[in-house]
């Protein structure tokens, strides 16, 4: 392969064989994939423009780049559906690895006009309000922020939540839920935010903004954050006449 081509061509070639590598096989998750220096002489390319296909792969999270050590095959990020309200430890159980729960706060609060709007409620209302983080292998990969209307699920702070409890799974057991509304968006983690995730400040998060329904009344309100290189968010499903993209 030669420097014959254009610039951009040549970077996009260099990803597409890396690409090609991890798609196959070849490499794998965890593995140190071979140094610039011979992917260099073995794509017969510039360091320039080697190192531009390996920082753009790093950027999209498929590689790990390691000061001092060298370039390592990322693990996949997991995946959550939108479309359904998905109870994070079973989702992190389904892959085979392990769940951990770490409760930060349960309180009884006065909603403020924010959380009052969102659960249909007067300000200054009694509400419920649980913040926790949640772990796969040990790596927090997800910071719930949840506001419950009482009304709904008048025993929730009385339950023991952890790895064998979620917010979610009691409330989903115990509340008929009949409409769902999710927001995404994307955001900079705050100070209590990176020191919770133990993430860097520069990390950028995703955000899923949730509320659900029952009977027309809302039941509750949360705050999904999560660190954009651990976890996804996605959806795929049928489409028929009546709900083609557009």
């Amino acid at each position: 392969m030669t420097e014959k081509n254009a610039p951009q061509a040549l970077y996009r070639q260099a990803k597409s064989f890396v690409e090609g590598k991890l798609r196959l096989g070849e490499w794998k998750p965890g593995d140190l994939i071979p140094s610039e220096n011979r992917l260099v002489a073995e794509l017969g390319m510039s360091r320039m423009t080697v190192n531009r296909a390996l920082r753009e792969l790093t950027a999209e999270g498929q590689l790990i780049r390691i000061a001092g050590v060298g370039t390592f095959v990322a693990d996949r990020k997991p995946q959550s559906n939108l479309l359904m309200i998905a109870n994070i430890a079973d989702e992190i159980a389904a892959r085979g690895h392990r769940y951990s729960c770490e409760i930060l706060e349960a309180t009884r609060e006065a909603a403020s006009m924010t959380v009052a709007a969102a659960l249909q409620l007067p300000t200054g209302s009694s509400v419920f309000h649980i913040v926790c983080v949640h772990c796969e292998e040990g790596i927090p990969v997800q910071l719930e922020d949840r506001y419950i209307n009482p009304a709904m699920a008048p025993e929730f702070l009385q339950q023991r939540f952890g790895e064998h409890l979620q917010p979610s799974q009691y409330l989903l057991q115990h509340v008929p839920v009949d409409e769902m509304e999710h927001i995404v968006d994307a955001t900079l983690p705050t100070a209590d935010e990176c020191k919770a995730l133990k993430i860097d400040p520069s990390e950028p998060c995703l955000v899923l903004m949730r509320r659900t329904w029952a009977d027309r009344q809302t039941v509750t309100y949360v705050r999904f954050l999560h660190p954009s290189s651990r976890y996804r968010l996605g959806s795929r499903f049928p489409v028929n006449g009546g709900n083609r993209a557009r």
